[in-house]
């Protein structure tokens, strides 16, 4: 075959031509396939033009490397932080339960006893902790009332009971680990927080719009067929146990996935308007905060104590029983799952990225007289607007009848001192955290850097750290987010009087300031006396180190 050169005298085009024929005929190394193969066939509708395109941005988070740069990512949309629908520990709404079992996807199981698998935990040594236990309640009840503090301060029946509660706890605590340490070796390892921060955010999806939404979907030509269609809300929810302990490793689960998925375990869904019961709407940052930074070896919570004195406020105006209970259901549930959530958080997961295998926790809620059991499994996360109709799986509670301790305390001697809760106690005490075998825990996470402390750049670790803290701190930005006065509303915008002003203002200028994304800013500046020996025209701000 002769070989033809082309040169200048080239017919223009000609080359460009070739190029492009060397790249469309296959090659002598290229694969070939018996039938050809096509991309698929996108639906350019724009419901599905949004979803790949949000599912995409769940993509990118899901394989952020480190706890921190997933956190930061997170909150990359918005620079004032989301509009967040908050839960409070103190404050429990009247007629939540659905709203709750709706945010949180939980079932609720209420029997007389803990689940089966608690029967094959084996309790010794039940007298001698029983005696050690009412003689700390004995010192703490008489301790408390003569002690000069609280006589001399104005506290609140609730503060009071609070502050006994908690000093039984921690009495209750103290034995219970000092028996059962000579003879469980998980127990010794086991750190227990006082008091911890908890505090956690996601987002649930299927609750309806709000009139004002309505009325600009309604008010576009494009957008008014979507008019009525179901948004994500934000959600929060901020508290402090009176005591938590954790693990290195997770609690056996007590329900295998498949039955998780059983759809006879019913859910409530809520759809509409979270106002529509109480709830306060912030804005904030999404934090997530299990009561420790990331990085500490015990990331598995194992047991949690709730306060429970709030509720004589609520005795006050609520006299029926089946309320009362409707309330303890919904602070058990959102501490549980706010707790396990957060965990998850640090574990790798996001709440646009389903957790992997089940996590468990137990709480128990008390004034240090009543006692009521919540077991809670959380089974996802997965609850935005593309998930929350077809997602299979539930969360579970198993809620325990509520049990006295003790009936009263007459001439320094317990009255109606109740075993069986001690038994309980021990049992959730005795419930020895196991490896998960075959099961990678942090799938989500780098192998190499898993939290920011394991960076090698010392510049980038210490970014992070600040980032991440400024972050889950929720301190408000040096500038506040720009707003609408009422003068502007009125003579601006709703009746155009001043039509010589000089535009300036951001809804002249078709500006949103709440969508001001968190990396839109400019780094940090460094003086001339810091800066590196660097030509005068560069370095004078500092490296950002965005996910």
């Amino acid at each position: 075959m002769r070989l033809i050169r082309f040169g200048k005298s080239s017919p223009p085009g000609f080359l460009s031509f070739i190029r492009y024929m060397s790249n469309v005929i296959p090659q002598e190394n290229e694969e070939y396939t018996a039938t050809p193969q096509y991309p698929p066939i996108l639906d350019l509708s724009y419901k599905e033009t949004v979803k790949r395109k949000a599912e995409k941005e769940y993509n990118e988070i899901k394989y952020v490397k480190t706890v921190e740069e997933k956190q930061i990512k997170l909150n990359m949309p918005r620079y004032y932080g989301f509009k967040n629908f908050m839960f409070y520990e103190p404050e429990i709404l009247c007629e939540s339960l659905p709203l709750t079992q709706h945010v949180t996807r939980t079932h609720i199981i209420t029997n007389k006893d803990l689940p089966e698998y608690y029967e094959n935990l084996n309790v010794e040594n039940v007298e001698d902790i029983s005696k050690d236990v009412q003689e700390v309640i004995l010192m703490e009840v008489e301790r408390i009332k003569k002690s000069h503090k609280l006589k001399n301060l104005k506290l609140t029946e609730v503060e009071v009971e609070n502050i006994l509660s908690k000093s039984i706890v921690n009495g209750i605590n103290r034995v219970l680990m000092s028996h059962l340490s000579h003879t469980h070796e998980h127990i010794k390892n086991i750190e227990v927080d006082v008091e911890p921060r908890l505090e956690a955010s996601w987002v649930v999806g299927g609750i309806n719009p709000d009139e004002r939404l309505k009325k600009i979907r309604k008010g576009h030509t494009f957008f008014k067929q979507f008019e009525n269609d179901p948004i994500d809300r934000y959600f929060g929810y901020i508290g402090s146990p009176m005591l938590a302990l954790r693990a290195s490793r997770p609690l056996p689960f007590i329900m295998s996935s498949s039955e998780a998925e059983n759809p006879d375990l019913e859910v409530p869904f809520y759809k509409y308007d979270p106002r529509s019961v109480g709830t306060r709407i912030e804005h904030r940052h999404l934090a997530n905060v299990p009561g420790f930074w990331p990085g500490d070896a015990n990331t598995f919570g194992t047991l949690s104590y709730i306060k429970t004195g709030h509720f004589l406020k609520r005795d006050t105006y609520f006299i029926e029983e089946s309320e009362k209970k409707e309330a303890r259901h919904v602070q058990a549930i959102l501490s549980s799952y706010a707790w396990l959530y957060s965990q998850a958080n640090y574990l790798g997961f996001t709440t646009f990225n389903d957790i992997t295998y089940p996590i468990v926790n137990q709480t128990v809620m008390t004034n240090g007289k009543d006692f009521q059991f919540y077991i809670y499994q959380l089974n996802t996360i997965l609850l935005n607007n593309y998930h929350i109709s077809n997602n299979p799986k539930r969360n579970i509670c198993w809620a325990s009848q509520q049990l006295k301790l003790y009936e009263e305390i007459k001439d320094d001697k317990l009255i109606g001192f109740n075993e069986d809760v001690v038994k309980l106690l021990v049992k959730l005490y005795i419930n020895e955290p196991q490896e998960r075998l075959g099961v990678n825990l942090r799938p989500y996470l780098s192998d190499e850097e898993q939290i920011a402390a394991d960076y090698s750049d010392d510049d980038k670790r210490k970014w992070l750290e600040k980032e991440y803290k400024h972050i889950v701190s929720n301190r408000p930005r040096h500038k506040e987010m720009d707003e609408v006065y009422q003068w502007e509303k009125i003579y601006k915008i709703d009746f155009n009087t001043r039509p010589m002003d000089k535009k300036m203002r951001f809804f002249e200028l078709f500006e949103k300031p709440w969508k001001r994304r968190l990396n839109d800013r400019l780094p940090e500046y460094i003086c001339r006396a810091r800066r590196p020996h660097l030509p005068r025209h560069k370095g004078r701000y500092a490296k950002d180190y965005w996910p």
